[in-house]
């Protein structure tokens, strides 16, 4: 029973409710296709994390957007 755990930086407007759905759908597949794994007992989770909780380097994502890198 695979379990995927996708996180991404939330965004202004995004990821929308159609792309969410393509993510599970195309990871699904991809397990079923490489593994073999049956897609009713594939777990596929999206988190959204702010950006003040996702830190590159030294610090946090807004910070480093702020500033332009």
């Amino acid at each position: 029973m695979p379990y995927v755990n996708i996180k991404v930086t939330r965004e202004r407007g995004g990821p929308t409710t159609q792309q969410k759905k393509e993510l599970i759908a195309r990871t699904t597949r991809m397990l079923q296709e490489v593994l073999d794994k049956d897609p009713a007992t594939t777990f596929v989770i999206i988190d959204e994390v702010e950006t003040d909780n996702w830190g590159v380097g030294l610090e946090s994502v807004t910070e480093r957007r702020a500033r332009g890198g």
